[in-house]
């Protein structure tokens, strides 16, 4: 069995698409490095604490930000928590607080946007049915019915404008204010390296801004925009290679930063040079936890047929026809939690839902279809193995174990009414304004009365004298 694990081990790293995110988290890497070293993220944190007022500005920002990137769920996690650290740092929000911000805006969005990597996924294997003339239209039609990935984002908006916080993130918040404790990796090195360096703002906006023009310029490139055979954007987002062309944008950026810093004399060559290296070194911990991951998920998925047997069971169960959208919404699930990728759920069982909605019940495709989209996102969202989780706590710099704790039960929280919300789709059969009335109200509810059974618990903890 060990021998089969680490054969699959090098198979999964030996895939183009796997190994290419590898490169791409090292180019990001060394990009931070020598940023910061430089300054810039420095004098960007100062900046924006001028402009941000509060943390609740803070948190705000770090979700427009996140909701702004939307071509790539990878892109997003790194990149976000890249720019925002400096400020969430500044007012005290807790690492693993940035993570789940990071994590809920990253998957949550992607899934809902038309031009990004995952709706072209998404559309392919729509298109493989062979059951829509349009893909991009069926996918576009599942945006409303998409409650999980909807009621995510309005959970970070909520939390961030009334600090309803509960739970082990309650916990770490009340740690952070305390006592300065924000739960961050590699302190000492962050330290050091914001104490040298005189960049200024643009030392930080320019090469980020690089990174998201040339890899949005790769996606289109690679996807054929400009071959001549007349491809709208979202044909070429959805016929690209996004992580090869993520790393053709990391790299260009990293060539506009030598550029930039270099001539100027903000830092010499040998520190340049010698920042790079230190910043892949950085990435080692995410390279080994996304290798695991990998390794775990296509055990799962190919050698144990965990997903096909699922997806047998439901095929052969006699589930009522009301009930299907929020039974395919569990069991989707169930099985991107285990197996850690939304991808591969969805494409499992968006074949088996389209079967049965044309048998069964073809009014509730499109619920049922959103179902699927939203339950493989839960998994991916909070799953220990998933590659986005582990991205999230490696771009805010928070230790993985507890970013994965600390989410949770929000996720949880948010998925429950994501259940009831396709109760109520089903039974309805599809009626989207008592689906959105009963989500929203038992979300807001659950978060009052979670936040108050979970205040006096964490009123009574005092982190600011030692044991």
């Amino acid at each position: 069995m060990g021998t089969v694990a680490f054969g699959l081990m090098a198979e999964t790293v030996g895939d183009p698409g796997k190994f290419n995110i590898i490169l791409f988290l090292g180019l990001l890497g060394a990009l931070v490095y020598v940023v910061t070293i430089a300054g810039g993220s420095r004098a960007y944190g100062n900046w924006a604490t001028t402009k941000l007022k509060s943390r609740r500005s803070a948190q705000l920002a770090t979700s427009a930000l996140g909701v702004i990137i939307f071509v790539d769920d990878y892109f997003n996690c790194l990149t976000v928590g890249t720019v925002m650290k400096p400020v969430t740092d500044k007012y005290q929000i807790p690492r693993a607080k940035l993570a789940y911000i990071i994590d809920s805006t990253a998957a949550p969005i992607c899934i809902i946007a038309p031009i990004s990597s995952w709706a072209a996924a998404v559309g392919s294997t729509l298109y493989e049915t062979g059951a829509f003339q349009n893909e991009l239209s069926a996918f576009m039609s599942t945006i409303p019915y998409n409650l999980y990935a909807l009621l995510s984002i309005l959970m970070v908006i909520i939390l961030s404008i009334t600090n309803l916080d509960f739970g082990p993130m309650a916990r770490v918040e009340k740690q952070a204010l305390e006592t300065g404790d924000l739960g961050a990796l590699d302190t000492e090195l962050e330290e050091k390296v914001l104490m040298d360096g005189k960049g200024t703002i643009w030392d930080l906006i320019i090469p980020i801004g690089a990174l998201i023009i040339f890899s949005v310029l790769s996606m289109l490139q690679n996807g054929g925009y400009w071959s001549g055979e007349g491809l709208t954007l979202s044909a070429a987002f959805g016929n690209c290679d996004a992580s090869a062309a993520l790393v053709m944008g990391a790299f260009w950026a990293l060539v506009v930063t030598f550029l930039l810093f270099i001539p100027r004399k903000l830092i010499d060559f040998k520190t340049f040079m010698g920042g790079i290296g230190e910043g892949i070194k950085t990435m080692v911990p995410a390279y080994i936890i996304l290798t695991l991951a990998w390794t775990i998920g296509a055990l799962c998925q190919d050698l144990l047929g965990t997903g096909l047997f699922i997806g047998e069971l439901v095929k052969a169960s006699n589930i009522p026809v009301g009930l299907i959208p929020a039974m395919i919404f569990l069991v989707s699930a169930l099985l991107s939690f285990s197996i850690g990728t939304a991808w591969g759920t969805f494409g499992i069982f968006i074949p088996i839902v389209v079967m049965i909605s044309q048998y069964t019940s073809p009014e509730l495709m499109v619920v049922t279809l959103s179902a699927t989209l939203a339950g493989s996102v839960f998994g991916d969202h909070c799953s220990p193995i998933s590659d986005t989780t582990i991205l999230s706590s490696t771009g805010a710099g928070c230790d993985h174990i507890q970013h994965v704790s600390t989410q949770m039960l929000y996720a949880i929280v948010v998925a429950a009414c994501s259940f009831v919300g396709y109760l109520v789709a089903g039974l309805t059969y599809g009626n989207l304004i008592l689906t959105w009335i009963t989500s929203i109200g038992l979300l807001i509810v659950s978060l009052i009365v979670f936040h108050r059974i979970s205040k006096s618990r964490i009123n009574r903890l005092n982190y600011s004298t030692p044991d």
